[in-house]
Order: C-alpha cells, then structure tokens, then sequence
C-alpha cells in the first residue's frame, strides 16, 4: 500500500470513530457524516496535484503561539526556539493565519493540527480556525486553560479537537509539567465529558513510563473518561541530558507491538504513534510527505523536532513550499537515511538540514 492509500484509509477510520462517539449527538452525527464526504473530495483534490507532479500532505503542524504557560522539561518547542523573543516579536496575526488556512483547504489539506506554546493563548487564532469546517484541527494542549469561553469554543465548533497532553500517572505528569497540572488536567477532561466533547490525549513515551501507557487498562480508564483519541509520542532529546529517557529501537519495536494489539482492542478510540506510524509508510513524513511544519512566525520547517526553515508563508505560497529545491531535498535526505528504527529521523541527521538550510 502506498503512502497515499495509507493515509486515505487511516483519515476515513478516524472519520468512522468520531461518527460513532457521537452516535447520540444528531447534530454533531450529521456534521461529520458531511466531513466524511468533504475527507472523500479532499483525497481527489490531492490526487490531481499528484498527477501534477505535486505531492500536498493531507496534514499539516502549524505552532500557533509562541508563548506557553508552563515549562515543561524537555519540552521540544523551548528547546527548538519555538517559545522564544524572536517569534513572540514575529507572530503572525489571525489573520495571516487564515489566508493559509485557506490556502490549506483549497489544496486538500483535511487536518492541521494546532500546537505552540500553549495554542490556547491565541484564542483569535483557533476562532479563525473554528470557521473552516471543512477541515479538523486538533488542538493540542497543555489542559490548563480548558474553562469558561475556551470550553465554549470547543462545544461550538466540533471540528477544533482538544487533545491534552500527560505523561501517564498523575505523579509523572507533575514531575514533568509542574506541581498540581495533573488535577487540572483531571477537571478538564470533566468538563469536556460533561459536554459530550470528543477530546485526545498526547502520551510522551520514554523509556520510564513505555509499559504504564501502553497498558489496556491505562487507556480503558481514558475511555470511560471520554477520551476517544490517544497519540503516542515518542521522546526526543530536545534537550540535553535527557537522553537516558529516550527508547531504544527494541523498545520501539515493543511499542509498535503493543500499539498494534491496542488498536485491535480498542476499536472505539483512535490511535496513532509518531514517529512509530512512519515505517508502515515507508520512513519519514516531514517536510511535506506527509506533513510540514510552520513555526509561529511563519517559517516552514520539515519538522518541529528539525526547526529549520529557508522560506516563510508570510510571503510565500503553500504549493511553492511544497515544490521547493529546499523540501525536495530533505525528502531525498529522508529516504537516504537509515530505516526507520525508533525516534526521530530528522532529529539524527540535524547537522545536516541545517546544512540544506543555510545553501
């Protein structure tokens, strides 16, 4: 199966799930019974760039906010500069934000996921967001803010997905994320089931905690909370001396396992593993194979773990980045590097984007 097919059939699973956690919400039933034939038109659109000669991922990472209100350790947006002066300074406005939104929607683009920072801190951004219905953007957060207006925002708008990020137990999320977060994290997914809100959670696998978030029961206990989408993260040493915690290609291969047996089981939730996902494609998916990254500044970046980046869609087209010598080449780099074993492939062969960058 090539990597179009893949990702088509994995975008109509996801569609199916969200239909069926909503099976009592007509409103919202009948909403993505339409996305489910928008996801359709937007595989066409993509295929006749295809025939192009122009390959548009169905995805994009778009880090819409450069400021965070925790500090995580060995958060990757801190370390990568994506929580920094320069692109506090340089953040694009909500409305830059749409035209590349559009942009997106008219390329056939069907998700954008939304980080930071904290993407709740730019509220305007996920409103303007919210209004392409035609597209799913997943939000992904850190839970602090998920009270008052921004739950509205979410109940209104059923194409703006949370998706909360912990750490496994309540001591873990803490140790990471600070003092009391878990409890926080706790009341919002509350609030979320209260509303009959779809919501996510993102998992950082390590190599503490690979066998407690990986467990049955761990994500059955999600479920019955009202979780319906868990992405399993693995770690990268974004920052040094953080290195022990990252997972060896045997654990890798053991989470791929136990990832495989948890889909089997668990059929009412979605489940994705990054970067494990990317050896059933056939290696690497940034710099426009399956998705890119913009920065909160507007930079496109291969990746948010390989945050480099020579052209900015301040000024410059979707399409153009995606035909140009710069992301041709790291798809080259990609494919050439070694099979993917576990962990980021980008992120060891840093020295060497920066390289393509700076030619």
């Amino acid at each position: 199966m090539n990597i179009n097919s893949f990702m088509n059939n994995g975008i109509s699973l996801a569609v199916g799930t969200a239909s069926s956690f909503y099976m009592k919400n007509k409103a919202v039933r009948s909403y993505i019974a339409g996305l489910a034939s928008v996801m359709r038109e937007n595989a066409v659109i993509r295929r006749q760039y295809e025939k192009e000669g122009v390959h548009v991922p169905p995805y994009l990472i778009a880090s819409i906010a450069s400021q965070c209100n925790l500090h995580c350790m060995g958060c990757y947006a801190r370390a990568g500069g994506v929580c920094d002066a320069h692109h506090a300074e340089q953040e694009m406005d909500a409305g830059q934000w749409e035209r590349i939104f559009k942009e997106a929607a008219q390329l056939g683009v069907s998700f954008i996921l939304l980080a930071g920072g904290e993407p709740l801190l730019r509220k305007d951004v996920i409103e303007t967001a919210a209004r392409f219905k035609r597209m799913v953007f997943p939000v992904f957060t850190n839970g602090t803010m998920i009270t008052g207006n921004n739950l509205t925002l979410f109940d209104q708008n059923r194409n703006i997905i949370p998706v909360l990020s912990i750490e496994g137990s309540a001591e873990e999320t803490d140790s990471r994320r600070g003092e009391g977060v878990s409890a926080v994290v706790d009341e919002a997914m509350k609030r979320l089931n209260r509303l009959n809100i779809l919501f996510g959670v993102s998992v950082t696998v390590t190599n503490r905690n690979k066998y407690k978030v990986t467990d049955a029961r761990f994500l059955r206990k999600l479920s019955h909370r009202g979780c319906g989408l868990v992405f399993f993260v693995e770690y990268v040493p974004a920052e040094s001396g953080t290195e022990e915690l990252v997972l060896s290609p045997d654990a890798c291969k053991v989470l791929n396992d136990r990832v495989g047996y948890l889909r089997r089981k668990l059929k009412q939730m979605i489940i994705v593993s990054f970067p494990g996902d990317e050896e059933k494609m056939g290696g690497c998916l940034a710099a426009g194979r399956g998705f890119f990254h913009i920065n909160p500044s507007g930079g496109a970046e291969p990746c948010p773990f390989a945050p480099f980046s020579k052209l900015s869609l301040k000024d410059t087209p979707i399409l153009e980045v995606l035909k140009s010598d710069y992301f041709e080449k790291l798809r080259e780099l990609e494919l050439n590097a070694k099979t993917h074993k576990g962990g980021c492939t980008l992120f060891e062969i840093l020295d060497q984007v920066e390289q393509l960058a700076s030619q």
